[in-house]
């Protein structure tokens, strides 16, 4: 069976929750590749909203074993709280492993990322401050504690200590109060005694599955415009949400990844600094964020919005090598009578717009192609001739249910 791979194609908060969800009835493992509790992946169900962070969005369905991959940081508390809220709900998690590689993230990740984002001033990033860029920090200079660790009590015990101290130094150097190590020992300690059961080589588990012919979804958070190599940079994550990052992050060889789907929606957003050549700074504006009810599902924050950038996805089906698009919230833009598409843009970098009448109808019942209007049909027609994949899914509500198979 081929791997599949999910991607965000824009600069996050694509949807690509519910896309996951959909795929995940027809896979037996779904893995994290990357990044860590700065995710929010919502995904509704029968009117109930679930809102993840670490765990794989397909834990929803009882026949999915849930990974988190070896390019994944993990923060336990927010990894712990996620599992019982889902257990509480019915959810079974009693599956999720943890690869040995994955890297642990501490309070001193946290306190570092809050004391560097405030000392950069104007130019902050916008960074969520949950500690995943000094936890990667720390994995590139060698110097992090991996989920490993956390299978042997004493070994766990002193490498926090070690660990602690040296950042200790580090916070208090710039301006930062010391945190207590010993009240971190005492709080994490038990914690890793939760995970040490989890904990396994996921190579080996995945590349077992594969012999098997069992079918694997890698996920991905943020997006291919956060990529720490291929988005714009210095506005991004701290790892790669590309396709090429569910390799990196997983184990698993590129010559198993058969289907890469780039999630996208019918319109941008981004949370943050940055570029954003197709920002609507006027009502229009205002009103996706409205509708689309555009605000992190961890932070809260309220996120920028503007018209879809076909200059964009035409790029990330480069570096992603997408095999199709899943376009959602699609339903979004049900109220307005102008929608604007950018297709290219002029010599300063200023988005070029294709303008097209809006259908100016409910699509939230459409199940069907044929449930479509056809200027909503004219819009998928031209993202796909400007882009050059197909649009397999799209998305016309938040439920498990509101999509039309387009083609």
């Amino acid at each position: 069976m081929p791997v599949s791979v999910v991607v965000g194609a824009q600069w996050g908060d694509e949807g690509k929750a519910k896309v996951i969800d959909l795929l995940s009835a027809d896979h037996t493992y779904v893995v994290r590749y990357q990044g860590g509790h700065n995710a929010g992946h919502t995904v509704v169900v029968d009117g109930q909203k679930y809102a993840l962070q670490l765990i794989p969005s397909g834990v929803l369905y009882p026949h999915v074993r849930p990974v988190i991959g070896n390019g994944v940081v993990v923060d336990l508390p927010t990894l712990f709280r996620e599992a019982d809220t889902l257990e509480a709900r019915g959810v079974s998690t009693a599956g999720l492993c943890v690869s040995d590689r994955a890297h642990l993230i501490f309070p001193w990740h946290q306190a570092l990322d809050a004391l560097i984002e405030n000392k950069r001033g104007d130019e902050r990033i916008g960074t969520t401050l949950k500690g995943i860029g000094p936890a990667y920090a720390d994995k590139a200079r060698r110097d992090g504690i991996r989920a490993e660790t956390a299978t042997d009590p004493a070994a766990f015990a002193a490498a926090v200590r070690e660990h602690g101290a040296a950042h200790n130094e580090e916070i208090v150097a710039l301006g930062g109060e010391a945190l207590d190590i010993e009240q971190i020992v005492t709080d994490f300690t038990p914690l890793a005694a939760r995970l040490a059961p989890m904990v396994v080589d996921t190579v080996d588990l995945l590349h077992d599955a594969l012999d098997r012919g069992d079918s694997i979804l890698l996920e991905g958070a943020q997006a291919t415009f956060l990529d720490l190599d291929h988005g714009t940079y210095p506005y991004v994550t701290s790892s790669n949400p590309t396709a090429g990052g569910a390799c990196v992050g997983t184990g698993i060889g590129p010559r198993y990844l058969e289907r890469i789907v780039g999630i996208t929606k019918a319109y941008c957003t981004r949370v943050g600094g940055g570029p954003f050549p197709t920002e609507a700074l006027d009502e229009w504006g205002d009103k996706l964020v409205e509708i689309g009810q555009e605000f992190g599902t961890v932070t809260g924050r309220r996120r920028r919005a503007g018209w879809l950038d076909l200059v964009m996805l035409r790029r990330a089906v480069k570096i992603n090598s997408l095999t199709e698009l899943a376009l959602t919230k699609l339903d979004v833009l049900d109220t307005f009578p102008t929608i604007k598409v950018c297709t290219e843009y002029d010599a300063d970098g200023g988005p070029i717009y294709a303008e097209l009448d809006g259908w100016m109808t409910d699509l939230s019942t459409a199940r069907t192609v044929e449930d479509l209007p056809a200027e909503a049909v004219e819009f998928l027609q031209l993202v796909e001739s400007e882009v050059g994949v197909p649009i397999r899914i799209v998305g016309t509500g938040a439920a498990r249910d509101a999509v039309v198979y387009w083609s």
